[in-house]
């Protein structure tokens, strides 16, 4: 009796031998995929064995229940974050709970350029197709009730810089964040401020440093641009700025400006109308921002492009059409 008890434990010892075996070899071994690579989708609150459904459902070919038990059997199961995961080819059960447990999302990106408008910004978000469209039955006024800022124009509110998101996020939530980006950045900027600036508020020097963006050919440039729009105010000069006159224009501009366009009066139009415009024209960058608060002192009030991106600083009208005659007239 005591022999064959002896005899149906060493058996059962090594049939657990021979499962646990079985199991190391399982849990390392690569899964088959539907496709090269497969979207897992795991919602909030979702429990450990939903998991496994889910990552069946998902196009890998494993048994639901032999994964579940992998997540028990590991004790990671409860750590398994909600969220969007790309699965690949040659991802194993360990590979697969680690990157749940850690949370590694599959991200993908969306850049803002410095100089872009929000129909620009608007437009980028709607090519996305990993992003979920909250915006894009909201016009700008609904869209900045969304995000909290109602009767705020939304030009020149998104900082621009690149944002990474996890696949089915929300565009507003992108949004989101690039409006707090620039709030930081702008209040950064105005706690800088310098006693020559002439903006007053820190939504003037946004405006400013929109305008400033738009004219800098060179990054070398970009002082002496927010200088002569300084110089400018404080004279109580019209700044005479051609892309206020195309924001202006919206979508009825063709590329080309026309005289009869410096002279159609608009809210943006710097020639007909003194002081800064209503709104930002576009999205500054941090440069443009520092430059708006902290231009450098000088007597410039005229520039004009030389062909090259950069631009020639003038002090007088005669200086100034001296140096358009030569760049722009190829005039001596």
């Amino acid at each position: 009796m005591r022999r064959f008890l002896g005899t149906v434990f060493l058996l059962a010892a090594l049939a657990a031998i021979a499962a646990g075996v079985a199991g190391w070899w399982w849990v390392h071994q690569p899964l088959r995929l539907a496709t090269p690579s497969v979207d897992l989708s795991i919602e909030p609150g979702t429990l450990p064995r939903g998991v496994a459904q889910s990552v069946k459902d998902a196009g890998v070919d494993v048994n639901p229940d032999l994964l579940y038990a992998w997540f028990r059997v590991s004790g990671q199961g409860r750590q398994i974050k909600a969220g969007s995961y790309e699965l690949e080819s040659g991802i194993t059960p360990v590979t697969l709970l680690s990157k749940l447990a850690r949370g590694e999302e599959s991200l993908r990106a969306v850049t803002f350029v410095e100089g872009w408008n929000i129909r620009q910004v608007r437009a980028a978000l709607a090519k996305e197709d990993a992003l979920r469209q909250d915006s894009r039955a909201l016009n700008d006024d609904a869209l900045m009730s969304m995000l909290g800022r109602p009767g705020v124009h939304p030009e020149g509110r998104f900082f621009p810089d690149t944002y990474t998101f996890a696949k089915g996020s929300s565009d507003i939530a992108v949004l989101r964040r690039a409006m707090r980006a620039m709030d930081k950045r702008l209040a950064a900027a105005w706690a800088q401020r310098t006693p020559g600036a002439a903006v007053k508020t820190p939504d003037e020097a946004l405006i400013l440093a929109s305008i400033v963006e738009k004219e800098t050919g060179k990054a070398a440039d970009r002082g002496m641009v927010a200088s002569v729009f300084t110089n400018r105010l404080r004279a109580g000069m019209p700044l005479q700025t051609d892309p206020t006159v195309i924001y202006g224009l919206g979508a009825s501009f063709d590329g080309n400006l026309h005289k009869k366009d410096l002279q159609t009066d608009t809210p943006w139009n710097t020639y007909t109308r003194s002081g800064l415009p209503p709104t930002p024209i576009a999205m500054p960058g941090k440069p443009s921002l520092l430059a708006a608060v902290q231009p450098p002192e000088s007597k410039a009030l005229y520039f004009v492009a030389r062909g090259d991106g950069t631009s020639q600083f003038s002090g007088s009208l005669d200086e100034h059409n001296r140096a358009v005659n030569k760049y722009q007239r190829n005039r001596p």
